[in-house]
């Protein structure tokens, strides 16, 4: 991105939109925040100051306990000029007796952005109808949109491109494998979901993304056989097997996931240069093994410093 000056970065057709879903969002505009992501990295790495957010304060909801992404908002805003208040769901009146309708009209007159992560869609969803300000999905039990965006930020990073690149990802059909259907539908890439026939993506979701694909030269296909799945893949993805919630569930999913572990054997499947990708928190042993996740071919780390940089931009387009 080859700009000079901070106010010619900004797409204004974003300005004040919200982020609940990729799905929400064209191709255009991904590859932008991509664009403007890699810009403010590279500002960063060279010690630029990049403050396009002066004045700004964003309210950060927290329902579920986070550590990629409040570190990552919180730093963001406060390094593009803005302040950061983080908002636990038991501090505030949110669900408490106070509707979100009346939360978001107040918090609109505060801020001048909102991140929530919580564990509803439809939360997100009525805050976002309700607030004049925008919203971000920072995590809910549907969708996980802000870890995709810095997903896709990383494998152009590494691959180059994204159009027609295959990523395979393997275990929970979750919100991770949610919001992957739809980024790399968006993307022109190939996705394969390799999951257990009782821990499938939801069909709905797996419908709209393939209806999607369908119209940007991508391929989304479910596989219960990992083994099958991860031929000449270029990127394998892993998660938790049990998610902030399902801790009740964690030894059922350990017997009805072992064949889904991600170890040395499976990726010598995939292409020689395959890159191993999790959004992390990990567990060594479980959903991937440490030769794999510590190994060459991981860029766990170099993903999650992205999320930084992927917020960011987002951000920067929707506050500016």
């Amino acid at each position: 991105m080859t700009m000079v000056k901070e106010a010619d970065l900004i797409k204004q057709e974003l300005k004040g939109r919200d982020f609940l879903t990729l799905a929400h969002y064209t191709t255009d505009e991904i590859h932008y925040l991509l664009e403007l992501a890699d810009y403010i990295k590279k500002q960063k790495q060279e010690g630029i100051s990049f403050e396009p957010l002066k004045g700004k304060t964003l309210g950060m909801i927290f329902e579920k306990s986070s550590t990629r992404t409040r570190v990552s908002f919180e730093a963001g805003i406060y390094q593009l000029g803005g302040m950061g208040i983080f908002l636990n769901s038991k501090d505030i009146q949110i669900g408490r007796g106070e509707t979100i309708a009346d939360t978001a009209q107040v918090l609109s007159g505060y801020l001048d952005g909102i991140m929530i992560r919580t564990f509803s869609q439809a939360v997100v969803e009525e805050l976002a109808a309700f607030a004049s300000i925008p919203v971000i999905n920072g995590l809910t039990d549907l969708y996980h949109p802000c870890q995709v965006l810095a997903d896709l930020q990383t494998i152009k990073e590494v691959k180059g491109t994204l159009e027609g690149k295959k990523v395979v990802y393997i275990g929970d059909g979750n919100n991770m494998a949610h919001s992957l259907m739809h980024g790399a539908a968006k993307m022109g890439m190939e996705l394969v979901i390799a999951a257990p026939a009782d821990y499938l993506p939801d069909p709905d979701v797996t419908a709209k993304a393939q209806e999607i694909a369908a119209e940007h030269n991508a391929k989304i296909s479910i596989e219960v056989d990992p083994a099958l799945a991860v031929q000449d893949a270029d990127v394998i993805y892993t998660d938790v097997w049990a998610s902030m919630g399902q801790e009740a569930e964690q030894s059922k999913r350990e017997k009805d996931f072992d064949a889904y572990r991600v170890d040395a054997a499976l990726l010598a499947k995939a292409k020689a240069d395959v890159t191993f990708m999790h959004c992390l928190p990990a567990h060594r042993g479980e959903e991937v093994t440490a030769e794999v996740i510590d190994g060459a071919h991981s860029v766990v780390f170099q993903q999650a410093e992205n999320r930084l940089h992927a917020q960011k931009a987002l951000m920067t387009a929707l506050m500016s």
